[in-house]
């Protein structure tokens, strides 16, 4: 987690510790500053020498910048824990995105031509060579998802009525039943 700028600190609370260790309560203060603490096994956490009991100390999770980057996402969660996302946007998962936007573009095309959701279509996609290359890669999901009894892919020559798919890329839809 630390790789990731989460880190787990130990705050001694002096008030209550103070009135069991004295002075010493400053000890296990420094000790808790500078890394100069653990948790044993068996829950019993010790800071700089010295074992603190229930109330004495709190552990926090804290995240801090040192790690970050625009690929991660980091939510804490009540009692300490946290979740770590990496949100990095592979060209696998674009191309796979790309797809199911493009499942969606054809939906609304079937639906604007009065088909009902059951019917076979062909179906005709063109776009630019990302587009193409994305929906080969993902022919069977698409072809699955919108009931596709043939499929063509083909270049955007100008085609009206293109929509906007992926990270504003334009796919032309035509289709007819089958």
């Amino acid at each position: 987690a630390a790789a990731f700028g989460v880190r787990q600190v130990l705050q001694v609370n002096a008030r209550a510790a103070g009135p069991r260790l004295g002075r010493d309560v400053q000890l296990a203060i420094k000790g808790s500053k500078s890394g100069d603490w653990s948790v044993d096994d068996d829950g019993v956490v010790t800071s700089g020498g010295f074992a603190l009991a229930e109330g004495e100390y709190a552990l926090v999770t804290q995240v801090s910048e040192a790690g970050a980057d625009e690929h991660r996402a980091v939510s804490m969660l009540p009692g300490g824990g946290f979740v770590l996302l990496d949100t990095e946007v592979t060209p696998e998962l674009a191309a796979e995105g790309l797809a199911r936007d493009v499942v969606r573009a054809v939906q609304q095309a079937r639906r604007a031509a009065g088909l009902d959701v059951t019917d076979r279509i062909a179906l005709r996609l063109a776009g630019d060579d990302a587009v193409r290359e994305a929906l080969q890669q993902h022919r069977d999901l698409l072809a699955k998802e919108v009931l596709a009894a043939s499929l063509e892919l083909g270049p955007l020559d100008g085609e009206a009525g293109t929509t906007t798919v992926g990270d504003g890329r334009a796919v032309a839809v035509s289709l007819s039943r089958a």
